[in-house]
């Protein structure tokens, strides 16, 4: 049926969503028949993403090589993956930004998502200290080369690796590889695979936490749960599972509408930058790399049109379904993490050493991160510690969907608003998390720029967390 790379290149699509999905399913295998990967948190897409570095690596390298295998077969399927991963990321978020609220048993008040909010952004905060300081530490010792500006954007990919995960990894991997002047050979496999070592620590640091830390009996075995029992597959005013368009259907629908609108406000927002060159060259790509909370924002704008058109009798119908946006959301963003570990390219991190530098600062803020958050969420969850832990350092080394992985092993039933925190939290960071995402512009454009960069997150990270820890004080046992 193939018979020349020309054909092949009208199936490629198809040819590499095969690819990731043979993944998912030899993953999946692994994950429920190997007791190694049985008894750890290691979700199934990390799996099957390691499963796509080596395949790639080991297999279609060498015979693109040896001319075995077309050359563009590689690069193409390097572009899809980059491009799946940027993708997913923004719609994973606009379909969790269309869920309908729901009503929750255990109620917290507007102040607590604030607080879970605060918690997230000085988590990022002391990740961003720890990757900057580290590159500085680094530039000045065994490793001067890190004294450039693309070098030192090493370190604040950091917190985008662990804090936000593979797709803001990419997104601003992506953005450094073109810096000027000089850009950062190699920064969007580096995010990439600090994303992946982030997983890492949720996964086994997680474990480790909870069975020698809490003296909890964790394994990660019984993590396959049903959870349509606990959730509302849907409600009485809603439109039909299936009438002369599929439910279904209609979610996807909506979130495809949502993005085009997102793609839109971005490519007018950047004809509007383009204007004035030095303002382009500053914010165009960060225009681009912030696809999500893009999409994000126009989702809430959409949810609250709904609720208008409702409220006017416009809508009879309530047409987003919680469970259905949670499966596509789950899909999306299962495609993005097994597509961004795969697109990683080993070479990328062998180039001077880099490899080094991946390896300490991973390691230290892989173990600062865990120790921060033992000591925070003990305050700030006082009535729920053990869960508040777990969903927020599952979601602050790894993804919300790690965060909630994790959770599920010690509160499988969601009887606390841990689960809650994370989605309060995450809306409410990215007001306070602003000042991150600007730095992360500015950081590595050299020495002083770092140093200020350092000065500005410290201050940051002091106020922020000492607000929690005085607000959140424990009372002295008497």
């Amino acid at each position: 049926m193939i018979q020349n790379y020309e054909s092949f290149a009208t199936w490629g699509a198809i040819i590499y969503f095969l690819i990731l999905s043979v993944l998912l399913l030899f993953g999946n295998v692994i994950r429920r028949k190997i007791p190694l990967f049985k008894k750890s948190l290691l979700p199934t897409s990390v799996i099957a993403g390691l499963l796509g570095l080596v395949l790639k690596e080991v297999i279609f390298r060498p015979l693109s090589a040896k001319g075995t295998m077309p050359t563009e077969f590689v690069t193409n399927f390097n572009n899809f993956l980059n491009l799946v991963t940027y993708h997913t990321l923004a719609l994973g978020f606009i379909a969790m930004g269309l869920k309908v609220n729901e009503k929750l048993e255990i109620k917290t008040n507007r102040a607590h998502s604030y607080y879970n909010g605060l918690v997230i952004v000085s988590t990022y905060l002391l990740q961003g200290i720890i990757g900057i300081g580290m590159t500085l530490f680094l530039a000045y010792t065994f490793m001067p080369a890190f004294k450039t500006g693309p070098g030192l954007a090493t370190g604040i990919l950091l917190p985008f690796g662990f804090g936000q995960g593979p797709g803001q990894a990419n997104n601003f991997g992506i953005i450094y590889e073109t810096f000027d002047p000089n850009g950062f050979a190699g920064a969007q496999s580096y995010g990439l695979a600090m994303a992946s070592m982030g997983f890492i620590w949720a996964a086994i640091g997680g474990v480790f936490y909870l069975n020698k830390v809490q003296k909890r009996k964790v394994t990660g075995e019984d993590f396959e749960g049903n959870l349509t029992s606990i959730q509302e597959i849907s409600s009485p005013d809603e439109i039909p599972v299936s009438e002369s368009i599929d439910k279904l259907t209609v979610q996807i629908a909506l979130i495809v509408a949502v993005y085009g609108v997102t793609l839109l406000t971005m490519f007018g927002l950047s004809k509007l930058v383009s204007l004035n060159q030095t303002t382009y060259n500053m914010l165009n790509s960060l225009i681009w790399g912030f696809n999500f909370i893009f999409g994000m924002v126009i989702a809430l704008l959409a949810k609250k049109l709904f609720v208008y058109l409702r409220k006017t009798g416009l809508m009879t119908r309530q047409y987003p379904n919680n469970f259905m946006l949670n499966r596509i959301a789950g899909v999306v963003f299962d495609l993005m993490v097994v597509a961004s570990i795969t697109a990683i390219n080993i070479e990328d991190l062998s180039q001077n050493n880099i490899w080094i530098a991946f390896l300490l600062i991973s390691t230290v803020g892989g173990g600062v991160t865990m120790f921060y958050l033992h000591q925070l969420t003990k305050r700030v969850y006082k009535e729920y510690p053990l869960e508040g832990f777990s969903g927020m350092y599952g979601m602050l080394t790894g993804t919300a969907s790690t965060g909630i992985a994790l959770l599920r092993e010690v509160d499988p039933y969601y009887k606390t608003p841990a689960a809650t925190d994370l989605v309060t939290g995450t809306t409410t960071a990215i007001l306070f998390g602003l000042p991150i995402l600007l730095i992360a512009s500015y950081a590595p454009q050299g020495i002083l720029q770092s140093i200020i960069s350092l000065v500005i997150l410290t201050i940051l990270f002091i106020a922020f967390a000492g607000f929690l820890f005085k607000k959140h004080a424990l009372k002295k046992k008497v």
